[in-house]
C-alpha cells in the first residue's frame, strides 16, 4: 500500500474519479509525501478528497510522478514542504508542477508551508549562492502560478519571485497559545538582534517586555551567548524564533537565561527542523516547554514531552478558500481574538 493510499481508503487503481467543485469551482489538492498529515488536514477542512498521485523512483533514484486523475482546467494545490530531505522534496514539487503544466492544469498553486534553502538568502561571504533566489527561479521556470508558504527566514524571498507569494504568518496561533496561559511576570526574549521584530511582536500580544540575547556564531550551527540585554531575574521568558535546527542556540540562551536568574523558560518557534543532536538537547535542557507548528512532521525519534505542535492546518485551508474565491488573505495574519 503507498503512503497515498494509508491517508485516501476511499481511492484505488480502477476506482471512478469524479471532479472536485469547491464553491463551484474545480479544485484539487494533492500531496507529494513530505508533511501528508498536514495535507489531509487542509483537505478536510475544505472538503475536499486529496487526489491521487504516486510518486516513487526507478532503480537510478530518478523521482517518477504519476497524476492519476485529470487536472485539465483544474485550480490545483500541492502541498510539499522541503525540509528533510531537501534535495528530494524539492525535485518532488518541480517535476510535479511540470506534470501538473503539461496536463493543461488551469493554476498551480504550491502550498510551501516550509521553504528550503531559505537561510541562503544572500551573499555572507565572497563566491557564496544566493540558494533561496535559485529554488525560487527554479519553481516559476517549472510553471507554478502561485506559491503560499509560512513565515520565511527572510522577507525580502519575496522579491525574489515574479508571480505572486504568500507569506503567511503562524504568529495568531502561537500568541493564543500563551496567552492562555496566562503568565504573571513574563518577558519575551529575542535569540539574536535579527529577531527582535518577532519577538517584539509577540511581547506587545503579552503585554510584557522584551529581552535580546547577544551572540556571536563562529560557524554555521554553533553560537555562543555573549551577554542579555534586558531584565530576565524572576521572569518567566519566552524565547520565540523562525526555525530551530540543531537547537544549540537555543539550549545556550535557555541556560544563560537561567543562570541570569529566569524563573522558567519556554520557547516558540514556526518550523522545527530539529535536525540531530536537537531532541536530546532540548530533553537534557532547562527549557520547560517548546511550542512548534506542523509545518515541518516531526518523525517519531523528533518528538519529545517537552514539544508541543500546534496546526496551521485551518490557517492554509482558508487560503485556499480565500484564493479560489478571490478574496484577501490579508484577514488570516491577524489573531482572532
Amino acid at each position: 500500500m503507498s503512503e497515498y493510499d494509508k491517508i485516501n481508503p476511499e481511492f484505488r487503481e480502477g476506482d471512478i474519479l469524479y471532479m472536485a467543485n469547491l464553491d463551484g469551482y474545480k479544485v484539487k489538492i494533492f500531496s507529494l509525501g513530505s508533511n501528508d498529515q498536514l495535507a489531509k488536514e487542509i483537505s478536510e477542512y475544505v472538503n475536499l478528497p486529496l487526489s491521487k498521485c504516486i510518486v516513487s523512483k526507478f532503480a537510478d533514484g530518478e523521482t517518477s510522478i504519476n497524476i492519476g486523475e485529470t487536472v485539465r482546467g483544474h485550480h490545483v494545490f500541492v502541498v510539499q514542504s522541503t525540509n528533510t530531505p531537501v534535495n528530494d522534496n524539492y525535485m518532488r514539487l518541480l517535476i510535479m508542477i511540470d506534470a501538473l503544466k503539461r496536463a493543461s492544469a488551469q493554476s498551480i498553486n504550491v502550498i510551501m508551508p516550509y521553504y528550503g534553502y531559505s537561510r541562503q538568502d544572500r551573499k555572507a561571504r565572497s563566491r557564496q549562492p544566493i540558494s533561496a533566489k535559485l529554488m525560487a527561479d527554479l519553481i516559476q521556470v517549472a510553471g507554478a502560478s502561485r506559491v503560499i508558504t509560512m513565515d520565511l527566514h527572510a522577507a525580502q524571498i519575496q522579491g525574489f519571485y515574479n508571480i505572486p507569494i504568500d507569506n503567511m504568518r503562524a504568529f495568531p496561533i502561537l500568541a493564543d497559545y500563551f496567552i492562555k496561559k496566562n503568565f504573571d511576570n513574563a518577558v519575551v526574549v529575542s535569540p539574536d538582534h535579527g529577531g527582535t521584530t518577532r519577538a517584539r511582536q509577540l511581547a506587545e500580544e503579552l503585554n510584557v517586555p522584551i529581552a535580546i540575547i547577544d551572540k556571536r556564531r563562529p560557524e554555521p550551527n554553533v553560537a555562543e551567548v555573549m551577554g542579555i540585554i534586558g531584565e530576565v531575574r524572576g521572569k518567566v521568558c519566552i524565547i520565540v524564533d523562525d526555525i530551530i535546527d540543531t537547537a544549540g542556540t537555543l539550549t545556550a540562551a535557555a541556560s544563560a537565561l537561567k543562570e541570569n536568574g529566569a524563573s522558567k523558560v519556554y520557547a516558540t518557534c514556526t518550523h522545527p527542523i530539529f535536525s540531530n543532536p536537537a531532541t536530546t538537547r532540548i530533553e537534557n535542557s532547562v527549557l520547560q516547554e517548546i511550542v512548534v507548528t506542523n509545518t515541518i512532521n516531526l518523525a517519531e525519534n523528533k518528538k519529545s514531552k517537552k514539544i508541543v505542535q500546534l496546526s496551521v492546518g485551518n490557517l492554509f485551508a482558508n487560503a485556499v478558500i480565500n484564493i479560489i474565491n478571490c478574496e484577501p488573505l490579508s484577514d488570516l495574519f491577524l489573531r482572532i481574538k
